[in-house]
Order: C-alpha cells, then sequence, then structure tokens
C-alpha cells in the first residue's frame, strides 16, 4: 500500500505522524508542502483542507495526526 504524508518541518503533529508511521514499519513519502507549491495544491484538492499533516493511504485522507483512523485503514 502506498501511504504519502504531506507535512511542513515545523509541524509537531507531522513528527508525531511520521514517527507514529516509522514505529509500525510502514514506509512512506514524505512531501514537503511548504516548498513544493504543486504539492500543496495536490493536498488541497485530495483532503480539501490546507491544514497538515495529511495521510493519504488506500485512497483514504486523514487530516492531523488520527492514530485510531491511521491504524483502521492501514489495518494495523
Amino acid at each position: 500500500m502506498e501511504v504519502k504524508v504531506y507535512s511542513t518541518p515545523a509541524c509537531p503533529y507531522c513528527k508525531m505522524t511520521k514517527d507514529y508511521l516509522s514505529s509500525k514499519n510502514i514506509p512512506f513519502e514524505d512531501i514537503d508542502v511548504s516548498s513544493n507549491s504543486q504539492a500543496a495544491k495536490e493536498m488541497v484538492d485530495i483532503s480539501g483542507q490546507m491544514g497538515v499533516p495529511v495521510v493519504v493511504a488506500d485512497g483514504e485522507a486523514v487530516v492531523g495526526f488520527d492514530k485510531v483512523r491511521l491504524e483502521a485503514i492501514l489495518n494495523l
């Protein structure tokens, strides 16, 4: 399953999300929307949100660090 994390370097919830995924050995692509305006637009198109993190997994977008929802989508 492909997992993308749209994030910014200064976002504490982004770090929590990436640390959590790493702790569960879930590979993910980290996309820095602060330095990539095309990725920022893509994130908004997918989630309807400007806030980070946005995690896209199995075609579903999770806004914020929502461990329960991530576990359900990732079958953890």
